[in-house]
């Protein structure tokens, strides 16, 4: 049975002080590990996390060769879609393409509901192992918010503006409140499920919700997230929140009921708080640092670590996620960094 050693993360997450930063990496499992690359010449994303005893091990690899102070679990914020009906491919070089997007009243009526045991069951089988065997980190479990699941959706795969989601938003407001219904009771769903298979924390992923105003977000969204917030309240684990490109939000988010508000690189951390967010907060190195020279990673993750010590309440990750061309021995390095120069100024 596999025991929690290091719960550096969840005090961090709570608010409670330190002994050090605690530090993960959103994408820290996959695209830039040797190992994960010489999986994916066999396997798709999905047949891999179909496969648990291989998806946990995607998942704990960075665990091991990053000493970070969480896993985070290796799968696509994709994955509870097709039980909904939604016709969904993960399209190397493109990303999700469906193939059935939403256009009227009817295609959102037509969405079905998501029954973990029967749906996802690898997913949970996966996180089963991970955390009665194998991990002595916290496993944050996670899903795509509202938004940024229907932007898919409609679009029928990656957008640059989002014009088609946001006309619809705007057109059909009555579909909308809909969709947003249906993906908010599958998301509470979704992330209970993954609780009680032994995530100790869970993050949701509003990637592309930085493309509406601050108006459209307390009209269109904030409803559905305070909604989703309120129904996770019971589970007793932090629950966090991350956009990109969104610091406009920052705020709105700070008003839900969360543990963690995510802050990508365009927002300082000092500057968050004197705007007022009173969370715990996590961030927000710009990953292309990554493959800068170290003496520019180390001197921008001093400033970040610096204002994030400022208060009890901080974990150190990326802006947004790691991509292809970092080297682990970088983010192995960097954590190593966070952790001893955090440490001594903690003292």
């Amino acid at each position: 049975m596999s025991k929690i050693t290091n719960d550096t993360f969840l005090r961090a997450a709570r608010g409670e002080k330190t002994e050090h930063v605690p530090v993960w990496y959103m994408r820290q499992a996959g695209r830039s590990q040797p190992e994960y690359r010489e999986l994916k010449e066999k396997y798709s994303l999905f047949e891999i996390t179909h496969q648990p005893e291989l998806c946990a091990y995607v998942t704990r690899l960075p665990v091991e060769n990053y000493n970070v102070d969480a896993a985070i679990l290796y799968k696509d914020i994709m994955t509870p879609l097709p039980a909904l009906g939604v016709d969904v491919e993960i399209v190397s070089g493109i990303g999700p393409v469906i193939d059935n997007p939403i256009r009227s009243a009817s295609d959102v009526e037509k969405l079905g509901e998501l029954n973990p045991e029967k749906d996802i069951d690898y997913v949970l089988e996966t996180i089963k192992i991970l955390t009665k065997e194998q991990l002595s980190v916290p496993l944050i479990g996670f899903g795509g918010a509202p938004f940024t699941l229907a932007s898919y959706m409609i679009e029928g795969g990656p957008s640059k503006n989002y014009h088609k989601t946001k006309a619809f938003m705007y057109s059909e407001p009555e579909t909308w409140a809909l969709l947003m219904d249906k993906l908010a009771e599958m998301t509470v769903v979704y992330l209970k499920a993954q609780i009680k298979a032994g995530a100790s924390a869970v993050q949701l992923f509003d990637s592309w919700v930085g493309a509406l105003s601050r108006a459209d977000y307390r009209n269109f969204i904030k409803p559905v997230m305070e909604k989703i917030f309120t129904e996770m309240r019971n589970e007793n684990v932090p629950l966090i929140m991350h956009g990109v490109g969104a610091s406009h939000l920052t705020l709105e988010w700070n008003d839900l009921p969360l543990d963690v508000v995510g802050l990508d690189w365009r927002l300082p951390i000092a500057d968050a708080r004197k705007l007022g967010i009173t969370k715990a907060v996590q961030g927000n190195l710009d990953p292309a640092l990554l493959i800068s020279p170290w003496s520019a990673i180390e001197e921008r993750a001093k400033e970040i670590i610096d204002q994030g010590i400022e208060k009890p309440g901080f974990i150190f990750n990326l802006g947004h996620g790691v991509f292809p061309e970092v080297k682990p021995e970088t983010l192995k390095k960097l954590t190593a960094f966070v952790h001893e120069y955090s440490a001594e100024k903690l003292k």
